[in-house]
């Protein structure tokens, strides 16, 4: 049997997770799966593949991270995803990339301290009186703020502690995301999969269920899959898998939040053949390296 590596988080905690339900698609296509923590001391080369699953907590590891996934890249294993994608999307910068592309995403403005910030500006930038702070690396919506005007002196506090000599960026708060939340599309080896609508908790911006969120299977509007495909068509290499989150802006166009090509949840249990999809992307990438490899 062919052999792959789910890498995992040593302990996840509260956190929501489906991977499971691959497991059997995956052995049904002739694969043997094991899941390690990401952190585990082990030959990379005893695997055939190695899945960058839920490793959630890389971003207070960064360096740590960087330096698994280049030797799993050295090794024999096929990377999933390649590395190259994940120094591309690592930080959120890449948004500004898929904007000169073409493609609609949330206004965005670019900061690389907060000691070089106005705060004024965040607001003025961007003609509101409600942003939202994040920094360029990070997930599950750790250290994202939601600032009113004028900014509060302890709240500024607050900033100038979580953003020293830290990359971040400010957003106008889309008014949508709390009533008709955000809109997730899934794609393997470039192939639509399925689609998820998340709602946030009443008073609440965050769309991730370990924060109460709603998480609806949807099919999405012809507008949002046109829009989600002229995304992945940008993406090179190919994702074997792959996530877009967009959210609907006051005009009616879809403007792109965030796309995630490390380690997004997948939510396979929103849809019945969403596992097996994933299984057969992953089988034929894999098949598509050792190709190469023989040839090469």
């Amino acid at each position: 049997m062919k052999k792959v590596a789910y890498l995992t988080m040593a302990d996840m905690g509260d956190f929501v997770t489906d991977f499971h339900l691959s497991v059997g698609p995956m052995v049904a296509l002739g694969w043997q799966v094991e899941t390690l923590a990401w952190q585990s001391r082990i030959d990379w080369n005893a695997f055939d593949a190695v899945y960058i699953c839920t490793p959630w907590d890389y971003p207070e590891h960064l360096s740590q991270f960087l330096e698994v996934l280049t030797d799993i890249d050295r090794s024999r294993a096929l990377l999933i995803n390649d590395l190259a994608l994940v120094h591309w999307t690592l930080e959120k910068t890449y948004l500004r990339d898929l904007e000169q592309s073409g493609c609609d995403i949330v206004p965005t403005t670019w900061y690389d301290e907060f000691s070089l910030a106005r705060p004024a500006d965040f607001f003025a930038d961007h003609q509101t009186n409600k942003v939202v702070i994040k920094p360029t690396v990070g997930a599950n919506a750790k250290d994202t703020f939601v600032l009113m005007d004028p900014i509060e002196r302890d709240v500024l506090q607050t900033l100038r502690e979580t953003f020293s000599g830290r990359a971040f960026l400010v957003q106008p708060f889309i008014e949508a995301i709390q009533s008709e939340g955000e809109f997730s599309l899934f794609f393997f080896n470039g192939e639509y999969s399925h689609a998820i609508q998340k709602i946030p908790a009443a008073g609440d911006f965050r769309v991730q269920e370990e924060h109460g969120a709603d998480i609806l299977p949807v099919q999405p509007p012809a507008a949002l899959l046109d829009t989600a495909v002229k995304v992945f068509d940008l993406v090179e290499p190919l994702p074997t898998y792959g996530r877009g989150d967009w959210v609907r802006g006051g005009d009616g166009r879809y403007l792109l939040m965030e796309l995630e090509l490390i380690e997004p949840s997948l939510y396979l249990r929103t849809d019945s053949g969403a596992a097996a999809r994933f299984a057969r992307a992953l089988d034929e990438r894999f098949e598509e390296f050792a190709r190469e490899r023989t040839l090469g």
